[in-house]
């Protein structure tokens, strides 16, 4: 009988994203062991995982891992090396950082499905080191501790291993055309896209609109959600976030300084009683919830991330 493992980045109450809505669906449809660098989730009651075996890394006890895993950046690649996936055939990986790294044996096969190639070290290197000098995020973490030269030289080491793990995938699959192209700028490698599930059934076909916009989003920096809600509120248009994450604080402050441009659902994940929100507004942005809005609209959507 063929044995799987499934490897996340994190489980935790915060993350709550479209990553992790793919590795519910894995696990709904696949009979895997799971495996991530720290685990929360298997002892929250709110959630799936609950009371579920997760094997996890050293980092699970490392202080503020929970609420600032980021923070460790330098050693997550060190740290998901650690895990022991030698009993299995198959090995799945969910990754938008660095569960793709994991050790393989010749005889496993290693599929990975990339939400994204890691951030950090790529496409928002400069974001970090400019937020840095600023005494915030992730590289403010390493500059306080170290000095932006060593952030630089951390996050240049991280790239290189970020390419040499990268073959340690067999097959990548990616999440949509444009991160086919990005695994492709960064690994040089081929993805197959297969686009993440959407459970169309929750979402009922409903054509009164109302007059508001929708932005469904994790508030963290690469997603621009102040940049949007400032937008809207320049031009005085009603606009609904549905979200929580590091930038919640300054969307507040936005939407405090224009509470007739902008409204607020800040709920960590869509829910229920948040489903007919969906099926009311306009346009909206982020690509998972453009398909989840789609399921419920007759309108195409307009405002990208």
């Amino acid at each position: 009988m063929t044995k799987y493992a499934l490897v996340h980045e994190w489980l935790t109450p915060q993350a709550t994203g479209g990553s992790e809505l793919v590795v519910e669906q894995i696990l709904r449809n696949v009979d895997a062991d799971l495996f991530t660098l720290i685990d929360f989730e298997s002892r929250n009651p709110q959630s799936y995982l609950y009371q579920r075996s997760i094997g996890h890394t050293f980092l699970q006890h490392f202080p503020g891992a929970q609420n600032s895993i980021r923070n460790y950046l330098p050693i997550l690649p060190l740290a998901i090396e650690q895990l022991d996936l030698r009993d299995y055939d198959v090995i799945l990986s969910s990754s938008h950082a660095v569960a793709k790294g994991v050790l393989a044996a010749p005889h496993q096969l290693h599929l990975c499905y990339c939400h994204s190639p890691m951030r950090y070290a790529w496409d928002l290197t400069h974001e970090y080191l400019e937020r840095s000098r600023a005494g915030q995020g992730l590289a403010g973490a390493i500059r306080r501790s170290l000095a932006e030269p060593i952030a630089r030289y951390f996050l240049h080491q991280i790239r290189q291993w970020d390419v040499i793990s990268a073959h340690r995938v067999d097959y990548f699959i990616a999440n949509s055309q444009h991160t086919a192209r990005r695994i492709w700028r960064c690994y040089r490698r081929p993805a197959k896209v297969i686009y993440p599930p959407v459970n169309l059934d929750r979402f009922p076909l409903h054509r009164d609109k109302e007059n508001f916009y929708l932005v469904v989003a994790r508030l963290v920096s690469y997603k621009r959600v102040p940049l949007i809600a400032r937008a809207f509120a320049q031009i005085k248009l009603p606009l609904v976030v549905i979200g929580g994450g590091p930038e919640l604080g300054e969307v507040e402050a936005i939407a405090a300084r224009h509470p007739t441009a902008t409204s607020k659902f800040l709920v960590p994940r869509p829910t229920p009683s948040s489903n007919s929100t969906w099926r009311r507004p306009k346009p909206l942005s982020t690509p998972l919830a453009k398909i989840s809005a789609l399921a419920s609209s007759k309108l195409k959507p307009a405002v990208h991330p």
